[in-house]
């Protein structure tokens, strides 16, 4: 995410279990024998959200090519995973194939600690590799657990990227003009902050506030300084770019374009608050995208990316794994190739995702269709950044704590300098 997680990425919802015993109709063969079998499927995306909609139809057709077979859902959330998969991956209780976040510090590390199946014979098999290349395949392949290379231990079949949402009525109601440069944008929030009102819907106890902290140290950086942080283990945290989005990050909170009190809420506080009207402008990725389409009612709302930049967080989506302890890795791989087929993956673009292999002429949502066509102009410029809590095990929580503790006011030198420990002993191991 990020967080991104990738993001990723990922929203947290509420953990609950849910059961899906499937009717055995037979519409076609399985590529393995399924008579009385269970497949564990886990992931964390909300019903309602495009993956979610896009997910169950995939679990059905797969019901229907599949008889015999029960699909046992368990939704769960980002949190659970990023805390306990490495432990839970590792003993019987394993599902068969789940979603989890891509990156160094997260598939990269289950992938370099043998948890994770290798891919790539199936790649092959399914042609995988012709839907999934460039920037987007570098999220699944690694390297002793370094992406961008190596055996494929996961497979995206969406991708996603940051941009701002906003409020289109609060825009009209206080003459706000949307920005298309860096000044522009600030002097809008300006224009909030002297109504009364909080621009920028946050949440610093995960990973939203530190993507605001990306994106305003990504205003300083090249793609060569993405490379050199992402992957080459080679970050300065005292640089010109880390100084000065840790500066102006807490520059943002004094003058009230972030509520101080943001920094204890976590990402579903910030979707209520945009959701609400509370704030006009959020800053997060496309996967909250499908969720405002289907939930926001009271007002409308539109995207633009961040002013100014050529560099945003962004990346192929969350991967589908296959546990090395997976039961049924076989009909896991079945359920990939489903949600990679034309009809799953326009879905997932007509609910307000980013699908990594859908038909244009398949993309009914004239909203839908910019996601997809600003993406790809994304990936085409190699404006792709990943997210900031990719390069090293663990790094997510430092992070989340550095960016608290920069929106806290704490001078910028102790929370730069813990990350920069972090991070060079993440490295060194």
């Amino acid at each position: 995410m990020f967080a991104g997680d990738s993001r990723r990425k990922a929203v947290a919802v509420a953990a609950a279990l849910i059961s899906v015993s499937l009717s055995a109709t037979a519409c076609g063969k399985s590529s393995s024998s399924s008579s009385s079998k269970v497949l564990k499927l886990w992931y964390y995306e909300s019903a309602d959200s495009a993956m979610g909609v896009a997910w169950n139809q995939a679990i059905k057709d797969f019901e229907q090519s599949h008889p015999g077979v029960t699909v046992q859902f368990q939704e769960k959330t980002f949190e659970q995973l990023q805390k306990t998969a490495p432990m839970v991956l590792n003993s019987s209780s394993a599902p068969d194939i789940l979603e989890y976040n891509k990156g160094d510090a997260t598939a990269g590390l289950l992938a370099k600690q043998g948890l994770l199946t290798d891919l790539t014979p199936a790649v092959e098999k399914y042609g995988w590799d012709k839907k999934i290349t460039g920037n987007l395949a570098a999220t699944s392949r690694y390297a002793n657990g370094v992406m961008g290379s190596g055996q494929w231990y996961g497979i995206p079949d969406y991708a996603e990227y940051g941009m701002v949402y906003y409020n289109k009525d609060m825009f009209a109601k206080y003459g706000v003009q949307v920005p298309t440069t860096f000044a522009e944008f600030t002097a809008a929030m300006d224009t909030f902050v002297k109504a009364g009102i909080t621009p920028l819907a946050s949440a610093g106890a995960e990973y939203p506030a530190q993507q605001y902290l990306y994106n305003l140290v990504l205003s300083k950086a090249d793609p060569t300084w993405v490379d050199q942080y992402q992957i080459a283990g080679k970050a300065d945290f005292h640089d010109a770019a880390w100084t000065y989005g840790a500066n102006t990050l807490a520059d943002w909170v004094k003058k009230g374009y972030i509520a101080k009190d943001s920094v204890g809420l976590k990402a579903t506080d910030m979707g209520t608050a945009f959701e609400s009207g509370k704030s006009p402008m959020m800053v997060s990725g496309s996967w909250w995208y499908g969720t405002f389409e289907s939930e926001i009612k009271g007002f409308s709302w539109d995207t633009f990316q961040w002013p100014g930049n050529s560099l945003v967080p962004g990346s192929g989506g969350n991967l589908w794994v296959i546990p090395k302890n997976s039961k049924n890795a076989q009909l896991a791989e079945d359920f990939i190739d489903i949600t990679l087929r034309p009809d799953i993956q326009a879905l997932l673009a007509n609910k307000g995702a980013v699908p990594v292999a859908a038909q244009p002429s398949d993309i009914t949502d004239p909203k839908a269709r910019e996601l997809v066509q600003n993406f790809q102009k994304l990936q085409a410029s190699n404006g792709l950044a990943y997210y900031p809590d990719w390069p090293t095990a663990g790094f997510y929580d430092t992070l989340v704590s550095a960016t608290q503790d920069i929106m806290d006011g704490k001078a910028v030198g102790g929370p730069l300098g813990s990350l920069q420990s972090a991070y060079d002993q993440g490295f060194s191991q």
